[in-house]
């Protein structure tokens, strides 16, 4: 059996505890956070893990295989780099690290020490974003056009990054998974209202060496609450939408058919609109399956899907965002 040790219990902190004490094959046994009171709701969930306020009790232990960290970004470099020389395990909260030199200091340093990484990706374990990867891997929907993410609500503010290390990872991470291409540009603006220097509204525009387009649009200070994805290509249309409860992934034959009879100024444009699909999507929760799947590699010696070079390629978009937002949008290559 894995054994785990808990680093943070805040807000997520506990979906991670309660799933990996929930699969076969793994179970917590210490959790750490420096707050008291985040200790008290632990003890009170499960009074029989080991508890403290000091994350060198759980990096250190000799008996602990594997370290979830769920803490603030800047803390993910220094709390997993010791994880690692100390040949424990990594499942790393979202975004992978503060910069692409901490992730690939990281991702070396497993490899010396033949441990894995996971990076929290949880949207890559849905029911509706591995249904949208089987249906473009069959070619349902043809060559890809574009690609358009929005995820927006009101708050909640961070306090030590802006609004695109918050939210896009999620985004940029599913896109990642679904699109086999990599990008080669990257343009992002944003704005921030309250003099504290983080962005809290941005857009960013990922650019592919073909045709291939992406948008995320990001903000804290939208009057309602909007996650929706959607998909254009040659054949069909995708929308995603993960604020529906049941019908959470639709597919429509609707498009637009170009043809050219004597030359260019002879093109003919039609628009095609045919039956709208909803394909059965699971239910099982991510987070479980993506703890059964952590555990799996670790004991099977499988690669993740979201590993630590998939960590790395969310964040050299993050960090390239942040350099164009400095430039007011200025396209920088990746």
């Amino acid at each position: 059996m894995i054994k785990m040790g808990v680093i943070g219990y805040g807000y997520w902190g506990p979906n991670i505890v309660r799933n990996f004490m929930s699969i076969e094959n793994a179970g917590v046994v210490a959790i750490s956070d420096k707050k008291e009171a985040a200790l008290a709701r632990a003890k009170k969930d499960y009074p029989d893990i080991q508890l403290t306020r000091h994350s060198d009790d759980i990096l250190n232990s000799p008996k602990i295989d594997a370290v979830a960290i769920v803490t603030p970004v800047y803390t993910h470099f220094e709390l997993a780099k010791k994880a690692l020389k100390n040949h424990k395990h990594i499942f790393d909260e979202k975004p992978f690290t503060a910069s692409t030199a901490e992730a690939e200091e990281l991702i070396e340093l497993a490899e010396k020490n033949k441990v894995k990484i996971m990076v929290d990706h949880t949207f890559l374990f849905t029911g509706a974003v591995r249904k949208t990867k089987e249906i473009i891997k069959e070619g349902a929907l043809g060559d890809l056009y574009y690609y358009d993410s929005t995820r927006v609500n009101l708050g909640l503010f961070q306090h030590d990054i802006n609004v695109i290390w918050d939210l896009a990872p999620h985004d940029l991470s599913i896109m990642d998974f679904l699109i086999e291409k990599k990008p080669s540009a990257i343009l992002a603006t944003g704005a921030e209202h309250f003099g504290r220097g983080l962005e809290d509204v941005a857009y960013i525009t990922v650019f592919f060496d073909d045709n291939m387009i992406a948008h995320f649009n990001v903000n804290w200070l939208s009057p309602v609450k909007i996650r929706m994805t959607l998909i254009g290509g040659e054949k069909k249309m995708l929308v995603w939408n993960d604020m529906e409860q049941d019908e959470k992934v639709k597919i429509y034959d609707r498009g637009v058919n170009i043809t050219n009879k004597e030359g260019i100024y002879e093109l003919l444009v039609s628009y095609r609109s045919g039956d709208i699909w909803t394909p059965r999507v699971g239910q099982t929760e991510a987070l479980r399956l993506e703890a059964r799947h952590f555990t799996d590699c670790i004991l099977n010696d499988k690669t993740p899907v979201n590993d630590g070079q998939a960590g790395l390629r969310v964040v050299k978009i993050l960090e390239a965002s942040d350099r164009s937002l400095k430039t007011r949008g200025k396209l920088v290559k990746i």
